[in-house]
């Protein structure tokens, strides 16, 4: 006979986050295969890039040679490991990218979801 508080508590468990709430994974369900051989391969579901029209602007950069999106991140966000938040803002797949041009407007916004800044939609 199953015991129906253990059950209750089991099935209300709180879920810890696999990653913080400041990484772009937090929130990114986790999922597991089972392959041919009975091996379990575990990985995570793949990750949407929200379109930048989703972001509330709260100002722009131009790049300057010698410029690199974590020094930014840190400078504009506070977090280096940030870096992240400028590439969604900026529909970066490949972040170096975002810097190797100087003159090119960088995005610099708040996350998704938060309204304010100047471009508030």
């Amino acid at each position: 006979m199953t015991d129906p508080i253990q059950a209750f508590l089991q099935a209300n468990a709180l879920v810890t986050p696999l990653f913080p709430a400041t990484s772009r994974y937090h929130g990114i369900a986790a999922a597991q295969l089972t392959q041919p051989d009975g091996t379990t391969v575990a990985y995570l579901k793949r990750r949407f890039v929200p379109p930048p029209e989703n972001f509330s602007l709260l100002q722009e950069h131009t790049v300057v040679e010698g410029d690199r999106l974590d020094n930014l991140a840190a400078r504009y966000l506070g977090d280096p490991l940030q870096y992240w938040r400028i590439c969604d803002a900026n529909r970066a797949m490949r972040p170096e990218k975002l810097t190797e041009t100087a003159g090119r407007r960088l995005r610099i916004t708040l996350p998704e979801g938060i309204p304010g800044g100047t471009d508030a939609g």
